[in-house]
């Protein structure tokens, strides 16, 4: 019994020090999405743990997992539905988790109604990739201090 319970510790202590932003990712794309994961996983601390390729889907994973992920990345035009139905979707997290937009449409109009429905940050996939990497790399250092001072 005791053995059991030190592995547990163990298997804590494991977990606390993996400070990868547990990330689900809704892209229609593949190509994309898998270059966006190459790249996240190469220059962040972002440990992908799904993703969708339509609004239906994400909702069903977010609704079903709504304590699994920090991060979402999504893009707005889907093979079905709307990444704004997907922010729609995020309303209730928790203060902890973040969503932010990936898309290739980041105009002044769509930025304000993403900010809207909760989005956490809008980026734009031509110009602004080192700014989302940039966000990764501020949210997994927060988390990795705030678990440090715990």
């Amino acid at each position: 019994m005791q053995s059991r319970h030190i592995a547990s510790g163990c298997a804590r202590v494991a977990r606390r020090q993996d400070y990868r932003l547990k990330t689900y990712i809704v892209e229609d794309n593949p190509t994309i999405r898998e270059n966006l994961v190459g790249t996240l996983e190469e220059l962040t601390q972002v440990k992908p743990i799904g993703f969708a390729a339509t609004e239906d889907e994400a909702r069903q994973w977010l609704t079903a997992h709504a304590q699994d992920w920090e991060l979402v990345i999504v893009d707005l035009f889907l093979k079905q539905g709307s990444g704004l139905g997907v922010l729609q979707a995020c309303a209730t997290r928790n203060s902890w988790q973040k969503v932010v937009v990936l898309s290739n449409y980041a105009t002044a109009d769509i930025r304000q109604r993403c900010a809207q429905l909760g989005s956490d940050a809008v980026f734009d996939k031509s110009n602004e990739i080192e700014a989302l990497i940039d966000f990764c790399a501020v949210m997994a250092a927060a988390r990795a201090s705030n678990d440090n001072a715990q």
